[in-house]
């Protein structure tokens, strides 16, 4: 195996060099991994820059790190993690740090990261820059800035799959009425990407479970284990039988647990920590688009500007079910699995919602981001939403407010 160091080339100097230190709360982690890179002699060396919104507290962020740290070591490759690393200023400076320490592959976890991250790709074009959940490559079209995202709504929608065999349980059972089938979500903004996960999660739900109903309450951060967890106790005060969550934080798992409420968790599972409430969880396994991206680094290939990863990636998966899950659900989720695979079943059919009453036949969607927010592409076509379509951009722009789903605040 030959170990290829990465050396910062003497003739940048007319790049601007950042000077600034990182927060004090910043945690900069070098972390080589010299298990050997199979590579062959025309093969670039890759040395990875990771930046992130928390740390390991945040289900979130431990996703994205666990992944990074996954296929940076199958891949023998070098990274330096940078954690707690706001979405300001400090962003920009953290990339250009990076890329002045030799880091050739920079990538950043959490959407308000993204202007910051562009900053610093215009100023050091022999580095690619990656960022999740971002909106703005395929209009930006610049040769060393990407987006990457997952259709993570078929991993929501199987979630809810599960929580509709929760509640089809609780109604046999006579825990609840069919009436009584509320469920509850603490999102973080309302956010497209938010708004997509929500109702997803629901339509999911109610594909086994027609009488559902779902109230949403938001917290305004993405991380906020106070407000996440009173926002769980506000809609298990108003009826909620089982929560979900878009918030990173075990606020929410643990008022459930507190509460004896069915939970169903995101970016990971929160079984050891609530074990009598816990259903399953759906999450984006990074590790495909790093080691796709990475390899791109390496062989000097292009990165495509929008990068969608699915079920058929590994990049959207379930956790191993909870004990609080519903006899059969194993199975329905399998089946539900296949049809989304083959195609027979869309998450966003138009004939599974409506929106004031009307089957909705047409719908501009933001795909291309502006100060307006105004809708520039159809998304509907064959009976439903094309949500993350190809030509479009990763990112998701479902942002349409369905019948059923009632929002207890739009303040975020």
């Amino acid at each position: 195996m030959v170990l290829y160091r990465y050396h910062i080339k003497k003739g940048r100097k007319d790049m601007k060099k950042c000077t600034k230190l990182i927060l004090a709360a910043t945690t900069m982690v070098t972390l080589g991994a010299f298990t050997g890179l199979a590579a062959n002699a025309e093969e670039n060396t890759v040395k990875a820059g990771f930046i992130f919104l928390h740390d390991e507290n945040s289900t979130y962020d431990l996703n994205f790190i666990n992944a990074a740290k996954e296929a940076c070591d199958k891949m023998g490759i070098e990274y330096v993690f940078k954690t707690g690393i706001p979405e300001g200023q400090e962003c920009y400076e953290a990339a250009c740090e990076l890329a002045d320490a030799g880091c050739n592959f920079v990538f950043a976890d959490s959407f308000g990261h993204e202007d910051y991250i562009i900053e610093a790709a215009r100023e050091f074009p022999d580095v690619q820059f990656c960022h999740a959940t971002g909106t703005k490559a395929h209009t930006e079209e610049m040769d060393n800035f990407h987006n990457a995202f997952a259709s993570i709504y078929e991993g929501r929608y199987l979630a809810g799959v599960a929580a509709g065999m929760k509640l089809n349980e609780m109604i046999a059972d006579g825990t609840i009425t069919e009436e009584q089938a509320k469920m509850g979500y603490v999102g973080a903004y309302t956010y497209a990407e938010v708004i997509s996960g929500y109702t997803s999660f629901f339509l999911g739900a109610r594909s086994v479970c027609p009488s559902v109903t779902m109230e949403v309450t938001f917290t305004g951060s993405w991380y906020d284990e106070t407000a996440e967890k009173e926002g769980a106790n506000k809609l298990i005060e108003d009826g909620c039988v089982l929560i979900s969550q878009h918030a990173d934080s075990m606020g929410a798992p643990t008022a459930c647990e507190t509460a004896g409420v069915p939970d169903v968790s995101y970016n990971g599972s929160t079984e050891s920590a609530c074990p009598n409430t816990f259903i399953v969880s759906s999450r984006i396994d990074w590790a495909p688009y790093f080691e796709y991206a990475m390899g791109c680094v390496a062989s000097g290939d292009e990165i495509v500007a929008d990068w969608t990863g699915d079920l058929s990636t590994g990049s959207v998966v379930l956790t191993d079910l909870g004990t609080a899950a519903a006899e059969g659900t194993q199975e329905a989720i399998d089946d539900v699995t296949a049809k989304l695979e083959s195609g027979e079943v869309h998450v966003f059919d138009i004939d599974t919602f409506t929106v004031n009453g009307e089957k909705l036949e047409s719908y501009m969607a933001d795909v291309d981001t502006d100060a307006d927010y105004e809708g520039d592409h159809e998304a509907i076509s064959d009976g439903y939403f094309h949500e993350s379509a190809e030509g479009f951009r990763s990112a998701p722009y479902f942002d349409v407010q369905i019948d059923d789903i009632s929002l207890l605040d739009t303040a975020f």
